[in-house]
């Protein structure tokens, strides 16, 4: 690769994660908060090396040179300074983080995935007389396929996550992206929403009601379900990659 596409990727790749860990909470959109001081000083790395490559860019390369033959490819009568095309197409991810990153992981991602699987659990604390009562949907599909208590029966929920539509209309998941790392490794947790129409999609919602009634409640046959009595529109939480208990009502 020749020496000006190298400074070229270097400095732009650079750029693009200051711009989206340092200036700006781009970054937030595809790794957990934990990451950003890495993704700073990668960013410095890669432009510190980008600047150091330009400055010995005229620089004579010394004595390796001098055994080059009378063409000056070397000993072998190659010339290694072609650009493979392919190359280039690097350069088209460090444009987009400074131009135009791509969106945070939403309805389409949940859309495609399987609800995650919630560990199995034997006690249960009991459940705070708050009500409503605010909990995780990770806490809330344990409570109803696990909890023989039944502690959540008759029990008015507060949860919130993104509006996820699903196909045939009638109801809606409210749904919680995870990621342990970055987007590579998201899972969903999702919760069926039964009784309100369907707000648009990637919608932030905090949904207050009951859970749906089918099955046997604390076992697998129950379904992860609410019906909702309350659908408010919110902002996107900072802690949107975490199944996290809903902000308090104002």
């Amino acid at each position: 690769m020749r020496r000006p596409l190298q400074v070229t990727l270097l400095v732009l790749s650079g750029l693009g994660l200051l711009h989206a860990s340092l200036f700006t909470d781009v970054c937030l959109r595809y790794v957990k908060p934990g990451m950003r001081p890495l993704l700073i000083v990668s960013g410095f790395v890669l432009l510190v090396l980008g600047i150091a490559e330009a400055a010995t860019r005229d620089r004579p390369h010394g004595a390796g040179a001098q055994g080059a033959g009378p063409h000056g490819a070397g000993p072998h009568g190659h010339d290694h300074s072609a650009v493979p095309r392919v190359a280039w197409l690097l350069l088209l991810p460090a444009l987009s983080l400074l131009f135009y990153a791509p969106p945070a992981l939403g309805a389409y991602t949940a859309s495609r995935q399987p609800a995650k699987v919630v560990a199995e659990q034997d006690d249960f604390d009991p459940l705070p007389r708050t009500s409503p009562l605010p909990i995780t949907l990770t806490d809330f599909t344990t409570r109803v396929q696990q909890d023989r208590t039944l502690a959540i029966k008759g029990r008015t929920v507060e949860m919130s996550g993104l509006v996820t539509p699903v196909p045939g209309g009638g109801s809606w998941d409210l749904t919680r992206i995870i990621i342990s790392c970055c987007a590579a490794d998201a899972q969903s947790v999702k919760v069926r929403i039964y009784g309100s129409s369907v707000p648009p999609a990637n919608t932030w919602v905090s949904v207050t009601g009951n859970w749906h009634p089918g099955g046997k409640l604390g076992t697998k046959s129950a379904p992860v379900a609410v019906d909702a009595q309350t659908v408010k529109k919110i902002q996107r939480p900072s802690n949107g990659y975490q199944d996290a208990l809903p902000f308090p009502s104002a």
